[in-house]
């Protein structure tokens, strides 16, 4: 689960790199079109992936997973990788909203004390981070970053629904196919062909978001939801510290105590709605067959 949270704070830091000249959608699309390769090349994988009861809830999560990504990579590409990483992360605080407004499950009132703590935090970050004269510090690119913590929230709802009943290479695999079908306009549009490093920023890109999702779906066998909570705010620590030490993007004060905040909230979200449903609460983050 480390090694898993590991590689998505090092996938955020690589598409940044390559989105310096290539666009966020393109650097995207590239991700779910390698993605999709262990699907089409392993046949085991490849049956797995056409075994499922509810292709509703597969669309729903690909195309709500999908539309996730594409704002999350916008956000990468116009803002700083931590800020982008975070606003990202706060996807369990909408699941579990979502969870409660479409599927009819119940959350204890304690959610209402680390609720508050972890958009306090957000606000800070992104004030923290914000030109003089912004509102909030909220411009079209932070907004983009939380509305893809909304639209992750919707699609971890959409496969919850069905409660562990499709296998985890068919979620993969509708995830990447939907993923690359949402973001392929945009990607299109805008397309650079990539040059020289970008090529290996692409591929670590593409390599570390494959990793990531293998290893955490292998690795939630045996996780509760409370350690996969708190480990997965890890790709978050590591994004930011990438993009201070390497990018040299800025790290306020008021940021830092922000994002202290935010990750504490969210991990105190996710141990709240892990009480009442400690048996589903590892599909929150990946679903798992």
């Amino acid at each position: 689960m480390a090694a898993s949270a590991t590689m998505f704070g090092l996938m955020a830091f690589a598409a940044k790199l390559a989105s310096g000249r290539l666009s966020g959608p393109q650097v995207a699309m590239i991700r779910f079109a390698v993605g999709l390769l262990p699907v089409l090349l392993i046949p085991r994988a490849r049956r797995s992936a056409m075994k499922f009861r509810r292709i509703d809830l597969l669309i729903y999560r690909g195309v709500f997973g999908g539309t996730a990504v594409l704002l999350y990579f916008l956000a990468i590409e116009h803002s700083s990788v931590g800020v982008a990483t975070l606003l990202n992360y706060t996807a369990p605080v909408w699941s579990g909203m979502f969870s409660v407004l479409f599927i009819g499950e119940r959350i204890s009132p304690k959610v209402l004390i680390p609720l508050p703590v972890a958009f306090l935090g957000v606000l800070l970050v992104v004030r923290g981070n914000a030109p003089p004269g912004s509102l909030f510090g909220f411009g079209v690119w932070e907004l983009a970053g939380a509305c893809s913590a909304i639209f992750s929230g919707a699609a971890v709802t959409a496969i919850r629904a069905a409660r562990r009943g499709e296998n985890s290479w068919s979620v993969y695999a509708s995830f990447c196919a939907l993923g690359l079908v949402v973001t392929a306009p945009l990607g299109i549009m805008t397309w650079k062909n990539p040059v020289g490093m970008e090529w290996v920023a692409l591929a670590a890109t593409s390599l570390f978001a494959i990793g990531a999702q293998l290893t955490m779906t292998f690795s939630l066998r045996w996780v509760d939801a409370m350690t996969v909570g708190v480990i997965s705010q890890l790709a978050v620590i590591i994004s930011m510290a990438l993009g201070a030490w390497v990018i040299g993007e800025l790290i306020s004060p008021m940021g830092a105590i922000g994002a202290a905040l935010t990750i504490g909230g969210v991990v105190g979200v996710v141990y709240v709605t892990s009480l009442t449903k400690p048996k589903a609460a590892a599909v929150e983050v990946v679903p798992e067959a």
